[in-house]
């Protein structure tokens, strides 16, 4: 019973979030969606990110959320206003949110995290986002930190019902491995969070890439295409073999491009990587 009820809200919160059933997904086959980090392309927090992602040709944005005291930037009508004029105008979408000011303001140890968290719910439910990104990095990081990695449990148990009701999910991270996000995951036991899953973190820290995203299946709600060692195609990222894992696992949902190398520019240089991912990814759109 307890599986059924947990089966039912990953697919209420799939849908939320913009995704496809992998239980329903076609056999092989790996529907993406290619966007970008708006820090990434140096429009943070800022809606002409989405202007610009529309000149590279790209379908999505994900949108920093600014701590503004208590609360966020966006949750400022006027901002908020100003991101879904953008989005009509771009023909643009709003990926996900992310929340990096919690990699200098942990959850695991500073109480505004968790409140910005909690707003960050409501915005996304508002603007209709139906992920945001936890990350633990820097002062946030959980390797090595079982206390830490407690704390963590206890917050995300706390506001995993609001995210529940509201069709988000918190999307974890971090360079622990699939064993350790699955321990996590388990220990929160709720369909509204899962992994955001970085394929550059995981190879700079030894795990093994296509490996670690068959064994968190569809665990993984979204996931960033990274490769700090050259331009993409020309680094160290196995792409081709991304694409093999997300396709066994039946992956839908956002491709994110983030750490790249910056050689021809920022345009230049994100145009060139968006080209080649859909190189890689074209039969599978």
């Amino acid at each position: 019973m307890a599986v059924r009820r947990f089966l039912c809200a990953l697919a209420a919160l799939t849908a939320a979030a913009g995704l496809i059933d992998p239980r329903d997904a076609a056999s092989g086959r790996a529907a993406v969606r290619l966007g970008v980090c708006d820090w990434t392309i140096e429009k943070t927090g800022d809606p002409a990110a989405l202007d610009l992602a529309a000149r590279l040709g790209l379908d999505g944005v994900q949108v920093s959320l600014v701590p503004k005291g208590d609360s966020l930037a966006l949750a400022e009508p006027e901002l908020e206003r100003a991101y879904l004029r953008a989005a009509e105008r771009s023909g643009v979408a709003i990926a996900s949110f992310a929340l990096g000011e919690l990699n200098n303001v942990p959850l695991k140890s500073d109480p505004r995290a968790e409140r910005w968290l909690a707003k960050a719910i409501e915005v996304a439910r508002a603007m209709n986002v139906g992920v945001v990104l936890v990350p633990f990095f820097g002062k946030g990081e959980l390797r090595h930190d079982a206390p830490g990695q407690d704390a963590v449990v206890a917050a995300l148990r706390r506001l995993a019902p609001a995210a529940e009701k509201a069709g988000v999910v918190l999307a974890l991270e971090s360079y622990l491995s699939a064993a350790e996000n699955l321990a996590i995951l388990g220990k929160v036991g709720s369909a509204a969070v899962r992994v955001y899953y970085d394929v550059g973190n995981s190879q700079s820290v030894g795990h093994p890439v296509a490996e670690e995203i068959r064994r968190l299946g569809d665990r993984i709600v979204e996931i960033h295409a990274k490769d700090t060692k050259g331009l993409y195609g020309q680094g160290s990222m196995d792409f081709v073999s991304v694409r093999g894992a997300m396709a066994e696992t039946g992956f839908h949902g956002w491709l994110v491009i983030e750490g790249t190398e910056m050689p021809l520019g920022v345009e230049r240089s994100v145009r060139h990587d968006a080209g080649y991912l859909r190189s890689v990814f074209a039969e599978t759109r």
